[in-house]
């Protein structure tokens, strides 16, 4: 990528022969082991970040291509409750190091910040790298007083864990010796071959599944499910989804939509007919407007456990189905019924500014000689996206009846049949267990081991509150290393 060009080199690592003993080994160089890095760093602890990219943050760089939401400007009791089920976890971690902290963070680094309209905060520059760029220099050439210089091995990927052996010997090693006895040894693979990091503590940043060409593999999984650690399957989350067509069966009562053969009133006469059909859209729609936005609509949906979500925004068809703002910030919930039924519904108000009667007297007035296209232009606004998306979704006997015609507009079932795959997601949900982590994110199969960032089991909708997360999390497991390296001092 052509912002990290300008980015310093790592620091030059000696010919792999002896094992690395570091005081503390940092494996992954995002945000969350950066920001574990920057607190040891000034606490007078030598670390050393091990990351098999070429360059550190290059997530963090992409994230901010089209503008680096850094964190959002709410008050800090709705931010923790953007966590769901986790939100007394990361809450605790958000009370060190908050949305505050994080605008004061950059700050420090030279970085102003303001809040956009949605509350949503960015650099004023709006881009990633000019931070990136000043963090990574005040990691490497530190000016606190008592901070150590913080040494990168980039091109250093993790491959597993030292066979029990070469543990052992090491640690015999240590006990009649000045050296401290590992944590854990780690293999990893580099430029000039195997070699083995032997560190006091370790904290792993290694992220999810997302994005994996940028470092973010999951290939942690296994390796530390041998270990005896808890880890929830990883998902897809803030992500796209496939639909399944017209002739798809609505689950249920999701999303409010009428049930099969439910004609009895006029949202349910809005509700496509359940036949057969190969699901997905068809070729000509998704020819014609995959990547065109959906703006100012409303999703409404209600899964089977009886959770409702409401929300306004836009969104963008893609060639196989949906993606964009709303669509992630509704992403948990449609992921997870998918998971319990197989399909999900919601449905889309494409006037969510009208009243239900204005659409009814546009959509019943008299249109001569002009198409329905053409009509609903005129009367409604609406543009060809919109008409193709009714042609979609409704049959031709519903796209004649005004009034079915009317309660689609503003109660479109959209059926989804699957999330998209875990690459392409922005961010993923599932990882470590946090009950297999102690309140200072070190795990309990593995002391002297922490772990932090988006290779734990939590996750949040985008506007900056993945960010701040990750950031926290880093800070509170370098706490933890650092109580872990007095208590053993």
């Amino acid at each position: 990528m052509s912002d990290t060009a300008t980015l310093p080199a790592e620091t030059p690592t000696p010919a792999a022969a002896a094992p690395l003993r570091p005081t503390v080994a940092i494996i992954g160089a995002g945000p969350a082991g950066l920001m574990a890095a920057e607190v040891l760093s000034r606490a007078g602890v030598a670390v050393d970040v091990f990351d098999a990219m070429p360059s550190a943050g290059r997530k963090f760089l992409l994230a901010g291509r089209g503008g680096l939401n850094l964190t959002h400007s709410e008050a800090l009791d709705a931010f923790v409750r953007r966590f769901g089920g986790r939100a007394d976890e990361v809450g605790g971690w958000l009370q060190d190091f908050g949305p505050q902290a994080t605008r004061d963070w950059a700050a420090a680094l030279g970085i102003d910040t303001f809040v956009g309209t949605s509350g949503r905060v960015f650099p004023t520059e709006m881009k990633a790298a000019p931070l990136l760029r000043a963090w990574l220099h005040g990691l490497r050439q530190p000016t606190q007083a008592g901070a150590q210089p913080v040494r990168f091995h980039m091109r250093h990927r993790w491959v597993g864990w030292a066979p029990a052996e070469t543990v052992a010997a090491m640690n015999s090693e240590a006990a009649s010796a000045v050296a401290a006895r590992a944590s854990a040894v780690f293999d990893l693979q580099t430029p000039r071959g195997a070699q083995s990091v032997a560190p006091r503590a370790a904290v792993l940043a290694l992220g999810g599944g997302s994005w994996p060409r940028l470092g973010s593999d999951a290939a942690w999984v296994p390796w530390l499910a041998q270990k005896g650690v808890d880890v929830a399957p990883l998902q897809p989350a803030n992500c796209g989804f496939d639909v399944a067509g017209r002739g798809a069966p609505a689950q249920g009562d999701m999303g409010s939509a009428p049930a099969r053969g439910d004609r009895s009133s006029a949202s349910a006469s809005a509700a496509p007919d359940q036949t057969d059909s190969p699901g997905g859209w068809t070729p000509y729609f998704a020819e014609r407007f995959a990547g065109q936005p959906l703006k100012n609509v409303a999703i409404r949906f209600t899964g089977s456990e009886g959770r409702p979500f409401e929300r306004r925004g836009e969104f963008v068809i893609t060639a196989t189905g949906v993606e964009g703002s709303l669509i992630y910030a509704a992403s948990a919930a449609l992921r997870d019924e998918i998971a319990r039924s197989g399909r999900a519904t919601f449905l889309l108000n494409l006037l969510p500014g009208r009243s239900a009667d204005e659409v009814r007297a546009a959509v019943a007035h008299p249109r001569g000689s002009r198409s329905l296209s053409s009509h609903l232009k005129s009367r409604l606004g609406l543009q060809a996206v919109h008409t193709a998306l009714l042609h979609e979704v409704l049959t031709p006997a519903q796209l004649k009846d005004p009034a079915a015609l009317a309660a689609a507009i503003q109660a479109l079932p959209i059926t989804l049949c699957a999330p998209r795959p875990m690459a392409e997601a922005i961010s993923t949900a599932g990882g470590v267990r946090l009950q297999a982590l102690s309140d200072k994110l070190e795990l309990r199969a593995l002391p002297g081991v922490f772990c932090a960032g988006e290779m734990l089991d939590w996750e949040a909708p985008t506007g900056g509150y993945l960010l701040t997360a990750s950031l926290a999390s880093g800070a509170r497991a370098a706490y933890g290393v650092l109580d872990k390296l007095g208590s053993a001092a």
